[in-house]
This record gives structure tokens, C-alpha cells and sequence, in this order.
């Protein structure tokens, strides 16, 4: 334990919407509230080859999934090295979500490659990883854990929104927290994109110019998903299941297929967020029709982030639940992914 309260962590995420590894360099400092600082963040656009490699790496055997670990670990490690080459300063752990293969917590498995252990022996440092295992084991769905930050961290704001690959929320009344996935954003967002052979739509400008399909939006909107009780998080597997094999992706145009995700982003945003302020974070953020969307069917007032947070808060937060771990106090919360208790996640390895 660092016994100063004071921490300078390397926090490492690689989201759904497979953008890219984001890597920051963060400090955190305890005095009679927690307080951080990102000094530094990049994002490391993948290859060809790693993009299709993460894409498909859950169609692979058992075997292979634990080379493609191994090998992720390292690429992750070598790009830290690269992200920290000639930083004088000390370095107390790196601390990594890795990459998101599997999740079915219903069938108590998670998987997050991105081998813990390769990253360690790769730069020589401390890592913290495997953030999700422990509380699925303990039937919890293992999602979300930014909760913990949001709590500790970003306590002058009711809702924190972050519009990644899926759009999740943080909700604070008083000291409790509660906290779980709404619906895609941007996972279906860019595979619509794709289908146009762009990457993502910038500003939303292609959904903008498209027509909502009023069926299908009623089709999305009645999906059991949004019935449920929390806690309740969402996965590759459930978009592929629930919503691509939709007949209406294949027969309807592209551009409208992006306004009617547009509208039911938007929708499913909008009634969650009814009153006080909202913090959005993440690349969805960037996209000024989708955030136009959410302001159209919310009440609360909404402030977009600064650059640094809108990009890398969540990395940030997977460095501060390293920081929770080596202090070996609570990082995964109960109330929110509905386990039997609440846990201290996490698994250190040391460099061999």
C-alpha cells in the first residue's frame, strides 16, 4: 500500500467499438476525499490486422484465444513503453480492462483479453487486470465499473453518461449509486458506418440526412432489454442476437438505418436523464446530432466534458480501480451489478 495516499498510474481501456487502445497517465492523491489529475492520454489506432484479429477472436478455439491474450498483453505492454519512453517520473502500477471477447454473465463467464502478466514481464512494471471475473463469480454481471469512479470521483454531477461502443449511465441520490447499460451507441453506430466504408459518421452527418423508419424504432424500443430490471448490462453477443439478424438492416437504406438508431439512442437516453445535470463522456460525445438526439427527449441540463476526460475518463477510472485494489478496498459495487457482495476485483501480477 502506498502509505503517502498519493498514486501515478498508467490506466489502459479498449472499448467495444474497437476505436482504439486508450492509454493514460494519471495521478490520484486521497486527503479526506479522492482527487485526480490525467497529466497525458493517447490513443493507439488499431492495425488492420489487430482490428479484424479482436473482431474475431471469439470464433477461435480455446487455444488460440489464449495465444491472442498473450500476444495482446504484449502489444499493450510495448505500447506503453513507447507512451512512457524518456518519463522520468515513477511509475506506481499499470492498470488494464483489456479488450472485452466474451460476456455472458448469465452463464457466469467474462472474458477481457490483454494478459495481465505479459503486460507486467513486457515493461517491467506492476499491473493490475481481470476487473470483471470476480464479481460475475459472485453473480454479479461484472458491469459497469466506472460506477466506483463516478462515485468517488465526479460526485458534483446526478448522472455521469458515457457513449461508448454501448451507452451506459451513473445515477447518484445521496450516498447511493446506481448504474447499468441503456442501449448501443456506438457499436451499432459504426457498423452501419462501415457498410458505407467509413469508419464512423462524423458529426452524425449521414443519419441527419436519413429518414426514421417509425416500424422498426417501435420494433427496437419494445426489445425486452429495456423492460428489464436492473442491474442488467449489454453485450456483443446480445446485439448480434437482438439486433442484427433484424430483417430491416438488410432491406432498409443505410442513412435511414442510422437516423432510426439515431432517434432510439436518443429516446432511450432521454427518459433515464429527467432532472439536475449530466457529465457525457466518450467518443459519442464528438457526435453533435446523437448528443442533439438526447437533449431533444431529455430534462437534465447536459455539459460535454472537457477533451481529455471526454476521451479518457474511462481509462482513468480502470487506473483508480487499480489504485482501490492495491489499497485492497472495495472496487466493484453490489448495488450496481447486482452480486452477492461487494468485492475488491482484480488480479496483480508482478514482472518475471
Amino acid at each position: 500500500m502506498n502509505k503517502f495516499n498519493k498514486y501515478t498510474v498508467i490506466g489502459v481501456m479498449s472499448g467495444t467499438s474497437l476505436d482504439g487502445l486508450d492509454i493514460v497517465k494519471c495521478h490520484f492523491s486521497k486527503k479526506k476525499s479522492w482527487c485526480y489529475e490525467i497529466e497525458k492520454g493517447i490513443t493507439i489506432k488499431y492495425s488492420k490486422s489487430w482490428k479484424e484479429n479482436l473482431k474475431k477472436t471469439h470464433l477461435k478455439d480455446k487455444k488460440e484465444i489464449n495465444q491472442i491474450n498473450i500476444d495482446y498483453g504484449r502489444f499493450i505492454g510495448l505500447e506503453i513503453n513507447k507512451f512512457i519512453k524518456n518519463d522520468k517520473s515513477k511509475i506506481d502500477f499499470i492498470s488494464s480492462h483489456g479488450h472485452t471477447i466474451f460476456h455472458n454473465p448469465d452463464q457466469k463467464f467474462t472474458l477481457q483479453i490483454g494478459d495481465g502478466q505479459s503486460i507486467s514481464n513486457t515493461t517491467k512494471l506492476k499491473t493490475i487486470s481481470d476487473f470483471r471475473s470476480l464479481d460475475v463469480e459472485l453473480n454479479g454481471q461484472g458491469a459497469p465499473l466506472v460506477p466506483v469512479g463516478d462515485k468517488y470521483l465526479f460526485n458534483d454531477y446526478k448522472y455521469c453518461l458515457n457513449l461508448g461502443g454501448f451507452a451506459n449511465v451513473s445515477i447518484k441520490n445521496n450516498d447511493k449509486i446506481i448504474a447499468y447499460d441503456i442501449c448501443p451507441a456506438n457499436i451499432i453506430l459504426n457498423y452501419l458506418a462501415m457498410k458505407l466504408n467509413v469508419e464512423f459518421d462524423r458529426n452524425g452527418e449521414i443519419g441527419e440526412k436519413g429518414s426514421v423508419n417509425i416500424r422498426l424504432l417501435d420494433k427496437l424500443n419494445k426489445l425486452d432489454f429495456y423492460s428489464r430490471q436492473n442491474p442488467k448490462s449489454l453485450s456483443r453477443e446480445w446485439l448480434e442476437e437482438k439486433i442484427l439478424n433484424m430483417p430491416e438492416l438488410l432491406k432498409l437504406k443505410t442513412q435511414d438505418l442510422l437516423a432510426t438508431f439515431y432517434e432510439h439512442i436518443g429516446l432511450q437516453i432521454g427518459k433515464i436523464l429527467k432532472d439536475e445535470t449530466v457529465y457525457i463522456t466518450g467518443g459519442g460525445a464528438y457526435n453533435t446530432f446523437l448528443c442533439n438526439r438526447i437533449k431533444k427527449y431529455s430534462n437534465s441540463k447536459i455539459i460535454v466534458a472537457d477533451p481529455l476526460n471526454l476521451e479518457f475518463k474511462e481509462a482513468m477510472i480502470f487506473g483508480f480501480l487499480g489504485v482501490l485494489k492495491d489499497r485492497n478496498e472495495t472496487n466493484c459495487l453490489k448495488d450496481v451489478t447486482g452480486a452477492d457482495r461487494d468485492s475488491c476485483s482484480g488480479v496483480i501480477h508482478l514482472p518475471k
